[in-house]
């Protein structure tokens, strides 16, 4: 028997097949936060202002309201996975529309149906947010640049293995699919690039490393 989230979502889908848009706004809204922190990490940071998460969401919802017949061409499908690759595609288009010509061939490593690849410098605004000390902005500054260096050096794809297990918590399955490698290697860059991670935190004052798998 499902859980009763999985019957939930199950209903759903049976009703959104049978006609019912209705329902698609509601499985939408169960996943919208981590479909938004999916996009608040791949939004580049130099559309700040003039791009939002809310408007590419916004905009992946119509798409998905248009293309919802190609989520049934392929039973089976988690319908997860299916709004997330609508969302990244839209995501890719607004960084072809505004970006054009600006992109850094390091940031496309998760456009295997991942979408954008993580900023660092994205990246590093959620660490800042995680920050366990209060800081003047001077400080908050000098932070953001030691960290955005630090993820930076970072091999592209251990750094979106990173994002995709640790901040979008997808699992180890679904993350080797989406960057097309064998599981076993994602599982064993996930563990390297969470020790490098928790190095970098461990070297700059007001943070906690994050727990080792298992932790």
């Amino acid at each position: 028997m499902l859980p009763d989230s999985e019957q939930e979502i199950a209903g759903l889908v049976a009703r959104l097949q049978a006609g019912d848009q209705t329902a698609l706004a509601e499985l939408f809204d169960r996943h919208r936060e981590r479909l938004r922190r999916m996009v608040d990490l791949r939004l580049d940071h130099r559309l700040a202002g003039r791009v939002s998460a809310s408007d590419v969401l916004q905009d992946a919802y119509i798409e998905a309201l248009k293309r919802v017949e190609h989520y049934f061409a392929k039973p089976g499908q988690p319908f997860f996975g299916w709004l997330r690759l609508v969302v990244a595609q839209r995501l890719a288009e607004v960084h072809r529309e505004h970006m054009a010509g600006k992109r850094d061939a390091g940031r496309e490593i998760g456009m295997n149906r991942g979408g954008p690849g993580a900023d660092s410098a994205c990246l590093a605004a959620c660490l800042l947010g995680n920050l366990t000390s209060p800081s003047h902005a001077a400080q908050k500054n000098e932070t953001f640049a030691l960290l955005e260096e630090a993820l930076g050096r970072m091999d592209a794809l251990d750094r979106e293995v990173l994002v995709l297990r640790h901040f979008e918590e997808l699992g180890n399955g679904e993350t080797a699919e989406l960057l097309g490698i064998q599981p076993a290697a994602a599982s064993k860059r996930y563990v390297r690039a969470l020790a490098r991670l928790r190095q970098i935190l461990k070297d700059i004052p007001g943070f906690t490393a994050p727990a080792e798998p298992g932790e």
